[in-house]
C-alpha cells in the first residue's frame, strides 16, 4: 500500500506542477504550438478536468485501500491522453515535447496499474 501511496502522491504533485500554469499559457500555447487557441473552452475544458484529476490521485495517495476501485478510471485518466498523443506523433501531427509529456502519463500509467495489483481492497 505504501507503493501505491507514493505513486498516486508523486503523480498528483507532478499534474499539478505542471498543468496549473497552461491556465496562464494560452496565448504563448498558441504561438509555440500553432495555430492559434480558437476555441479556448477545449482548452481551458481540457487543463480543468485534468487538473481536477490530480486532486482525485491525491485523495488516492491517502488511502489507497480505500479507494482502489478508482484506479482503472485512473489509468483510463492517462491513457485518454496517451493514446492520442502517440497516434498524432506517428502521423507527424504532434511536436516531441508534446509526445514526451504523452509518455511521461504512459509511464504513471503503468504505475497506476501496478500499484492497483499490488493493492488489496479494504473490507
Amino acid at each position: 500500500m505504501k507503493f501505491a501511496g507514493i505513486v498516486y502522491y508523486i503523480a498528483g504533485i507532478y499534474g499539478i506542477i505542471a498543468l496549473l500554469p497552461l491556465y496562464f499559457l494560452e496565448a504563448k500555447t498558441g504561438r509555440d504550438y500553432p495555430p492559434a487557441i480558437t476555441h479556448p473552452e477545449y482548452y481551458y475544458g481540457f487543463v480543468g478536468i485534468a487538473l481536477v484529476f490530480q486532486f482525485v490521485f491525491l485523495i488516492i495517495a491517502r488511502n489507497p485501500a480505500k479507494y482502489r476501485a478508482l484506479m482503472p478510471v485512473s489509468v483510463l485518466e492517462k491513457l485518454s491522453f496517451v493514446v492520442p498523443t502517440v497516434i498524432l506523433y506517428f502521423q507527424n501531427r504532434l511536436p516531441l515535447p508534446l509526445f514526451i509529456a504523452g509518455l511521461i502519463d504512459l509511464i504513471f500509467g503503468l504505475l497506476f496499474i501496478a500499484a492497483f495489483l499490488k493493492t488489496k481492497a479494504e473490507n
